[in-house]
């Protein structure tokens, strides 16, 4: 571990040149993982101004995007949430480049929501392969894509369908003792993995709570400031970002794999977690979503990362250590949400869901320093 890192030292331009020498292609499959590190390029593009990050991005969507705005191996009718996230990047290709393609990509995708089925509250479920089931995760895959979507080509009463997505998962995952979301909730109260009386599943997975902190800040966007949803859903941004620095580890300012289970044998640090949480404090402070107290928070954890998480190989590449590599819910392997089960689960450096965060956290840290605020100590 290498210390004194400095947290105003374009990290997010460090690692997104680390992926381009590691991956100059990232196109083997229509995943959502990817689109989490070509959105932070998206950020490194719009800071430094330096084509090449758009021009990453423009690469590795062309080749899926074809001319006639179909996208290559991604189905429709498999009605997946995940495969919206990719979307996001189509939005500043059709600005850039006026090229109509992925204009129709994106209403393709709009397409899927259309028709996606919804609990009978009218929340979105995860997968087709998951019925009635909401997974924080989708929060993130899905609303901020929708929400643009709505912005650009939509009408101002359909935000009302993104908003509802948050209240009711909010409602349904919200433990009232610590104010943290349960990973999941089964509408029907069948799946082995959830409690029998409330359908929540049984613990709180730091990456879940990250995905869902980061499409809370994500969707503030695009919500109109006269939008009657839009004070709730800051209201709940800064409710779970307390619950969650309640659980902080206060050695390391970072956060465990199982949130509230610190002490626990085989529970660890993760780093996908703590850098979606650093991202949503520090754009939510510079939106102006959250106080002063969140960007010394914000300072602390991005520390935190940087020393707990960050090496630098001989090559002079960035690497994030410490990321679970994924974790679910049923499926094939019967996963069941048990605290031996998520500490299970592959721990690995350079995952692209903790890469992507990094990158977009480390972004937005950037953003304020470069706003001249006392940070860099």
């Amino acid at each position: 571990m290498m210390m004194g890192k400095k947290i105003c030292d374009n990290w997010s331009v460090k690692m997104a040149e680390s992926v381009m020498k590691r991956n100059p292609e990232l196109n083997d499959k229509w995943t959502y993982d990817y689109g989490v590190i070509l959105k932070g390029f998206e950020l490194v593009w719009q800071n430094t101004g330096d084509k090449k990050y758009f021009d990453y991005i423009k690469k590795n969507l062309d080749f899926f995007v074809e001319p006639d705005g179909n996208i290559n191996r991604y189905r429709v009718d498999e009605y997946n949430i995940d495969h919206i996230n990719n979307g996001k990047l189509l939005f500043p290709l059709y600005k850039e480049t006026g090229d109509e393609r992925y204009k129709k990509a994106a209403f393709l995708l709009r397409e899927q929501l259309r028709n996606h089925p919804r609990t009978n509250e009218g929340a979105f479920w995860h997968k087709k392969i998951y019925p009635y089931q909401i997974w924080l995760d989708g929060l993130y895959m899905g609303s901020p894509f929708y929400a643009e979507f709505i912005k650009e080509f939509g009408t101002p009463d359909q935000f009302d369908d993104v908003t509802r997505q948050f209240l009711i998962c909010e409602k349904h995952t919200k433990d009232k003792v610590t104010g943290l979301l349960y990973h999941a909730w089964d509408e029907t109260r069948e799946m082995f993995w959830c409690n029998k009386t409330t359908g929540c599943s049984k613990n709180f997975w730091g990456r879940s709570m990250g995905w869902f902190v980061m499409a809370l800040v994500d969707v503030l966007d695009y919500i109109p400031e006269d939008h009657r949803d839009r004070n709730k859903i800051i209201e709940i941004l800064n409710e779970v970002l307390e619950a969650l620095l309640r659980v902080q580890d206060k050695g390391t300012y970072t956060w465990y794999q199982v949130l509230d289970q610190g002490t626990r044998k085989g529970n660890y640090l993760e780093a996908s977690a703590t850098c979606m949480i650093l991202y949503a404090m520090a754009k939510g402070f510079r939106k102006g979503y959250l106080e002063e107290k969140w960007f010394e928070e914000a300072k602390k954890t991005y520390k935190g990362i940087l020393e707990e998480f960050i090496t630098i190989t001989a090559e002079g590449l960035v690497n994030l250590n410490k990321n679970c590599q994924v974790a679910g819910l049923g499926g094939a392997d019967k996963r069941d949400g048990s605290f031996e089960y998520y500490i299970s689960e592959p721990i690995i450096t350079n995952d692209p869901k903790g890469v992507g965060a990094f990158i977009l956290a480390s972004a937005e840290m950037d953003r304020l320093c470069s706003k001249q605020l006392p940070i860099n100590q």
